[in-house]
């Protein structure tokens, strides 16, 4: 495994200086930002990465403004209410996509939501609180109390709120298999632990966010 001086020197000749590498990389939000995103924002984020999954991100997008009228804004106590027949008839609106299995996660991941806002005060609390060195638990965590929300769900659900995270994408898996962290993508405990480890450590040496790793990682894969 190489130590991140050589990742920030391969990147570094990447793109030519310091500032061109800086501006390619994400920011995280802070813990007090992500507990001031409301309930109903988080649903909303979540439900649009769970509708983005398998489908062309703009045109999930350009629908979205139906989702959040026929979602009630994604007001959690509102969406936790809608039956099977709302539901159902959900499928005959041609302003959103008709996906009744995706449909159906809002609603009970409204009631996931609700469930952390009675014991946390708020699902941004949940969020902000995790500790981004064992940010594969966050994962784990929200792939088994919420719908649909396994495989890259999660990690890409928590980029898009700006959590801190890395995200084993194609691209970062290859650059792990590259230095012999793991073989394969991870999805067994001790390939994610490993990962988790590596980017700890990388972290630990850089004082970088998980976020900015990833991304440096995933600029050594040749195109």
């Amino acid at each position: 495994m190489r130590d991140y001086k050589w990742l920030n020197e391969f990147c570094l000749n990447r793109f030519g200086s310091a500032a061109a590498l800086e501006s390619m990389l994400p920011q995280p939000r802070s813990s007090d930002a992500l507990r001031a995103i409301t309930d109903d924002r988080y649903l909303s984020t979540l439900s649009l990465r769970i509708f983005r999954a398998g489908l062309k991100h703009s045109l999930v997008d350009a629908k979205w403004p139906a989702f959040e009228q026929v979602f009630f804004g994604f007001d959690p106590e509102k969406v936790v209410l809608m039956g099977a027949e709302r539901l159902e008839n959900l499928m005959q609106d041609a302003r959103i996509i008709r996906h009744l299995g995706k449909l159906k996660s809002v609603p009970r991941n409204a009631q996931f939501i609700l469930d952390v806002q009675k014991e946390k005060g708020s699902f941004g609390a949940l969020i902000a609180e995790w500790p981004e060195r064992e940010v594969v638990g966050l994962w784990k965590y929200l792939a088994k109390h919420g719908s649909q929300l396994g495989g890259l769900s999660a990690p890409r659900f928590l980029r898009m709120v700006g959590k801190d995270t890395f995200v084993p994408t194609d691209d970062v898996v290859a650059a792990l298999k590259a230095q012999n962290i793991i073989d394969k993508a991870p999805t067994s405990l001790k390939d994610l632990a490993a990962v988790q480890a590596a980017f700890n450590h990388w972290q630990t040496q850089s004082g970088r966010p998980l976020c900015q790793l990833s991304a440096m990682l995933a600029f050594t894969v040749n195109h």
